[in-house]
């Protein structure tokens, strides 16, 4: 499984939505994900990947999320 894929399934968990309905393009707002959804994401995401992810810096996208993986 990718980087994409990885998170799409992560944030289609937390969103209750399906994972192939997740593309790039989808900004995180559209997910209806809360602050804290967001951050225990970015916390999951940190474990998984073992990288730091600055939240300020997190991209509105899916997409622009991949720059840190």
């Amino acid at each position: 499984m990718d980087a994409f894929s990885k998170i799409a399934t992560a944030l289609a968990e937390r969103a209750g939505s399906a994972a192939d309905a997740i593309i790039p393009e989808t900004k995180f707002q559209e997910l209806s994900l809360d602050s804290l959804d967001v951050a225990e994401l970015i916390m999951d995401l940190e474990d998984t990947f073992s990288v730091t992810i600055d939240m300020a810096q997190l991209g509105a996208t899916v997409g622009q999320s991949l720059l840190y993986f």
